[in-house]
């Protein structure tokens, strides 16, 4: 928890939580897995203020970003585009694509998956770049990477204070 409090300081602490509530954070996760450190980030996060919007699928990111403000996002590569979908298309680079277009543009941590080769690898991390990512991360993440990544998002894009309501309707 002292890592937690460092790198998401509150600076006003005394604040009612109802109203500190101000920063959300879009994620989306294609894990399966309960122990994924993106279904950790909400209750970690969520006493600093931080409110989580969570979608497993394409369809749900694009709802979640269209009845809120989003200000940083984390987006798994491999969501599928709608729920249930059996050909799995990806649906997390249309996701990508959409937060590209909000104005201002979220800073958008990545999460991808395992390439086959050298090649493919350098591809997707440039596909990433070019769709607006802040940063990239390879599977598995890990909590204290996508910690990091949160933090550097958030000293760089709000200079370590919370964005103000309403910033990018």
């Amino acid at each position: 928890m002292y890592l937690l409090e460092m790198v998401f300081q509150h600076p006003q602490s005394k604040i009612d939580m109802e109203h500190a509530k101000r920063l959300n954070l879009l994620l989306t996760c294609g894990s399966w897995r309960e122990d994924s450190p993106i279904r950790q980030l909400p209750q970690l996060l969520g006493p600093f203020g931080i409110r989580s919007l969570t979608a497993n699928n394409g369809e749900e990111a694009v709802q979640m970003i269209e009845k809120s403000d989003i200000h940083i996002a984390i987006v798994d590569l491999a969501i599928p585009l709608t729920a249930g979908s059996t050909n799995q298309q990806p649906g997390g680079e249309r996701v990508l694509q959409l937060l590209r277009r909000l104005q201002p543009q979220p800073p958008t941590i990545v999460i991808r998956p395992r390439q086959a080769s050298i090649r493919e690898n350098a591809r997707s991390l440039a596909r990433s770049l070019q769709e607006g990512a802040f940063t990239v991360v390879d599977r598995p993440a890990v909590l204290e990477t996508l910690l990091d990544a949160l933090h550097r998002a958030l000293r760089k894009h709000y200079a370590d204070r919370w964005p103000l309501q309403g910033w990018n309707t």
